[in-house]
């Protein structure tokens, strides 16, 4: 087995990036702290070619050097916008009929082996800020609440990793259950 070259990859330029079919999901980061985490999104999503990325309240936007460390260029290729309060990107959001989803442990919540989309609806998934996570506020306005089960000891995931094994799972059933 040989590893394929980043030549061999064929991946798309920022140009045409930029103009190809997007996945219909936006993320929501309300107010990350980490630089770090913000960075590994941006990276996520360029990888799924996801919509767009609202950064809200305390969430860092580029250029920041911790999240151009993690991006590796993402910056560039993903459309973001910035929003001081969360609760106006989810109102515009769902004016554009977009269904919004906060990943949290909650009440009521759907466990994300649940998710079966058909037919698929564009999707905003909001994730919270590493201590207190989605805030209370936000999840009176969302639409809905989706829980990656866990079964250790810890209480959570680090953001990074929960949002790639969300948006893994989203993308699976746009793309793969047309």
């Amino acid at each position: 087995m040989k590893k394929l070259s980043l030549k061999e990859l064929n991946r798309a330029s920022v140009e045409q990036f930029k103009n190809q079919e997007k996945t219909p999901i936006v993320l929501v980061l309300d107010n990350i702290r980490s630089g770090l985490n913000i960075g590994s999104a941006f990276r996520t999503a360029d990888a799924f070619a996801l919509e767009k990325i609202y950064l809200c309240g305390i969430t860092v936007k580029p250029p920041h050097r911790e999240i151009l460390k993690t991006a590796i260029g993402a910056t560039d290729s993903m459309d973001w916008v910035y929003y001081e309060n969360t609760i106006d990107a989810i109102k515009a959001l769902k004016k554009e009929g977009f269904q919004v989803l906060a990943v949290e442990q909650a009440e009521d919540s759907i466990s994300l082996q649940n998710i079966d989309k058909e037919p698929f609806t564009k999707t905003a998934l909001v994730f919270g800020n590493e201590v207190k996570g989605v805030s209370n506020e936000v999840m009176k306005v969302v639409d809905g609440c989706v829980e990656v089960p866990q079964f250790g000891t810890k209480h959570s995931l680090n953001i990074s990793v929960c949002l790639g094994i969300v948006v893994w799972e989203f993308f699976r059933n746009w793309k793969y259950k047309k």
